[in-house]
Order: structure tokens, then C-alpha cells, then sequence
């Protein structure tokens, strides 16, 4: 049994975990990011409980994960949940939202009913993508769809690997029964690669739908989304 599972039995004997939120459950047993815990609640089947799935859905409405996508008049309002690697895996994943990323609708014709959230990349691993087009330069927002978990090979993806957040490509290598995040770039970004004994410690966070490109020369220039 895993160390996390164990912790999360022991606690389930002393306390009801159905009266608290995933980031209280993990303080006590020592993990910091929620998903982990929501992870190794599903393995032992303890998120069969309604209060403490109940207990999930207020969590992300308090921003501990997913920040539902506001809506003004002609514009749409994106959180901005910190930064994102576009190398290693260096940059902390943190889900306080910082500010709003106000768009419009022309801008950005998206499903409503999804969850939107922005990141803002950092590093140059990807300058070479294309998401609907667009490159992902330092500085960009990068705009990602948190209801879309399950990438397919070549999706691009914000994932949280040891509590850090990056961009990168998604590949499922089943022969050698691995993912590889794979870079995109004019520089050399050795891959990451990880095995899927390893995959409690790799979540996706989403998969990234669009970039809004930085202004260039001091001027403003946002080109309307495909």
C-alpha cells in the first residue's frame, strides 16, 4: 500500500474525513497538493462518501482548483492562477488566483460551460509549439481548459509534477509504458519522462486551448482566435 494511502487510513480511524476539504486532509497527513489526496481517496474508494465529495465541489468553488470562467458584458473574465514553467518543472503550482485576465468575446470563442483558467508561461521550451497557430513566448498567457484532464499524444498540457507546474506536449508511449513530455523549441530541452507506476506523482491540470500573445514593440496587438 502506498505511504499516502496508509496515512489517509489511519486519519479515516481517528476523524470523518467527509467534514473536511482536501487541503485540511493533506496539512494532517503532510501532503501539500490536494489533487494528491483526492488521488489516493479515489484508490481507496473513500470518495464514494457524498459529504466528502460534496466537501470537493465547495473546494473548488474556493479556488483550491478549478476557477469557473466569469462572464461580463461583452467580455469574458479568465482567473490568472501564477506562472508556468516552459522548462523544468521548477515553477511551485499554486492556485491562488492573482487577478483577471479580461478578454472579448471575440477573442476568445470558447465552450461556456467549461472552466477556463490562465497561467502565465515562463521560459522558452515552447516557442516552437503551435496552439491554434501561436507559439507560447516568455510572458504569454496561456489560456487552459481544466474540465479536459484526459490529453490525447500531442496534446499540450499544464501538468504539476512534485507540486511544480509546466507547459509541454503530451505523448503516451505505451510500448515502454511511460508518458513523455516532450518540448518544443529552437534550444535543446532534454524530454521528461514517467513511467506509470510513477503517475500518482504526475496530474493534469488541463489542456491548453489558446495564447495570448504579450504585447511586441510597446504596441498592443491581440490577434482574434481561430
Amino acid at each position: 500500500m502506498h505511504e499516502i494511502q496508509a496515512k489517509l487510513l489511519e486519519l479515516s480511524n481517528k476523524h470523518d474525513l467527509s467534514k473536511m476539504g482536501l487541503r485540511h486532509i493533506g496539512r494532517l497527513i503532510g501532503v501539500e497538493h490536494p489533487q494528491k489526496v483526492k488521488y489516493h481517496l479515489k484508490k481507496l474508494g473513500l470518495l464514494s462518501n457524498e459529504k466528502l465529495k460534496n466537501a470537493n465541489l465547495k473546494n473548488k468553488k474556493n479556488k483550491l482548483d478549478v476557477v469557473s470562467t466569469k462572464k461580463q458584458l461583452g467580455f469574458i473574465s479568465i482567473p490568472i492562477l501564477g506562472l508556468a514553467n516552459c522548462g523544468d518543472a521548477t515553477m511551485l503550482a499554486d492556485a491562488k488566483v492573482e487577478g483577471h485576465l479580461s478578454l472579448s468575446k471575440r477573442l476568445f470563442k470558447a465552450n461556456p460551460t467549461h472552466n477556463f483558467f490562465a497561467v502565465r508561461a515562463v521560459g522558452s521550451s515552447m516557442n516552437k509549439a503551435s496552439v491554434n497557430g501561436k507559439n507560447i513566448d516568455e510572458g504569454d498567457y496561456v489560456i487552459v481548459d481544466s474540465d479536459n484532464r484526459l490529453p490525447q499524444d500531442d496534446d499540450y498540457v499544464l501538468s504539476v509534477i512534485g507540486g511544480a507546474a509546466n507547459i509541454k506536449k503530451f505523448v503516451k508511449d505505451e510500448k515502454n509504458y511511460q508518458i513523455v513530455l516532450e518540448s518544443e523549441s529552437n534550444q535543446f530541452f532534454p524530454p521528461i519522462h514517467i513511467h506509470e507506476d510513477d503517475l500518482n506523482e504526475y496530474l493534469v491540470n488541463g489542456k491548453v486551448v489558446q495564447v495570448i500573445k504579450a504585447p511586441q514593440n510597446d504596441d498592443i496587438r491581440y490577434e482574434p482566435f481561430n
